[in-house]
Order: C-alpha cells, then sequence, then structure tokens
C-alpha cells in the first residue's frame, strides 16, 4: 500500500528576484572571481563578418517606465543566416561570433546594449526564407517565467512581408511590438510588458 509523503510540499512560486544576477552576471553584481567576464558579455570580435550594429532597448512596464533589474538574453544567426549550433546542417556558421548574447539592464537607466551582427536570414521548416530576426529571453523581479519574443528589423519591408511567423500573426495592427527601429548605430527595441503597445510574446 503506498504511504502518504507530508514531508514534500509544492514550494512556493519564487519570482526572479536578485538571484538571476548573482547567478548569470556575477561580475555586473560586483562579484569577481567567478567568471573572468560574464557569460554573454561578448558575442564578437575584430574578425566576425557581417555589419556590426549596435542593439539597444528598454523592458517597460504597464505604465511604461522602465524595468532597471531586468535581464535579457538574445540568440540569432550570423550574417549568413547559420547558427553557431551542432544541429546547424547547413553549412560552418561564423567561429568569431557566439550568436548568443546576455545583458542586464543598467540599474540607472533600465537600458540593455548588444554589440552583435545583422543577422541573415534562415530558412523555416518548410524551407520558406525567415525575415532577418533575433529572439529574445526576458526576466526580471516580478516575472515568474521568462518571457520570449523575437525582433524583426523595421528597414527590412520585404523580407517582413514574406515571413511565415509574421504572416501567422491574425491582428496585424499588433506587428509593429515586433519591429525594430533604424538608430544611427543600429537599431533600438523597446519591450513592453503590459499597455496598449504590448509586445507580442511567443509559448515557446
Amino acid at each position: 500500500m503506498a504511504q502518504k509523503i507530508h514531508q514534500l510540499k509544492e514550494s512556493a512560486s519564487q519570482t526572479a528576484g536578485p538571484y538571476v544576477h548573482i547567478g548569470c552576471t556575477p561580475n555586473f553584481c560586483g562579484i569577481e572571481g567567478v567568471y573572468d567576464r560574464d557569460p554573454g558579455a561578448s558575442m564578437v570580435n575584430e574578425k566576425t563578418k557581417g555589419k556590426r550594429i549596435l542593439l539597444t532597448g528598454h523592458v517597460l512596464d504597464g505604465i511604461k517606465a522602465p524595468l532597471k533589474d531586468a535581464l535579457v538574453e538574445i540568440w540569432q544567426a550570423d550574417a549568413d543566416g547559420l547558427y553557431n549550433s551542432p544541429s546547424e546542417l547547413r553549412g560552418t556558421a561564423d567561429p568569431n561570433f557566439t550568436g548568443w548574447g546576455r545583458q542586464p539592464s543598467d540599474m540607472k537607466t533600465g537600458e540593455f546594449r548588444f554589440e552583435t551582427v545583422k543577422p541573415g536570414r534562415v530558412p523555416y521548416v518548410d524551407g520558406r526564407l525567415q525575415a532577418p530576426h533575433i529572439t529574445l529571453w526576458i526576466v526580471a523581479r516580478g516575472i515568474n517565467l521568462g518571457l520570449n519574443t523575437r525582433l524583426y528589423f523595421a528597414d527590412e519591408e520585404t523580407a517582413n512581408d514574406e515571413d511565415p511567423i509574421l504572416r501567422r500573426i491574425e491582428h496585424r495592427s499588433r506587428i509593429p511590438t515586433l519591429m525594430a527601429a533604424k538608430t544611427p548605430e543600429g537599431y533600438h527595441f523597446d519591450i513592453h510588458l503590459q499597455g496598449d503597445d504590448e509586445t507580442i510574446f511567443f509559448d515557446i
């Protein structure tokens, strides 16, 4: 006969709190000696191929105030549309580009910054080309589960019109929430957690 287990109970739900930064970006928190540099802090070097861009943005709450304790990770293809991954079978990705980055938002301004390259187009599961895009994952105090979204480039109109993911979005008026605006140094992308301009998030 099975016995009831009384000592193992579900723990309370926890938000990200400060522990995400302590564990993921210890140097940013002033904890030295764990890593020479925080993982994901640098995506490129002097040999990286492609157009260099500076990606900036904020994670904004329902009243459009920037979260100052957010942590953002990005994944993307290289300039030729290849991923730095063992599962990439279409060719060899740029060895001087990591394809993955992690940055905390500035504790005063709430801005996050990535030095990266503009990604090439990658095929969808049916072979159609997707528009250049970057996948983002966002955590912060008050967010129980990390949020996933995509960033597209507003100046890639033709590719965006053809993109199989964007074409599946029923409410066309919300597509601009996925568009990064061109800046002199690269692109700017704000992530709205709530409100009329709430960013589209993906269940992945």
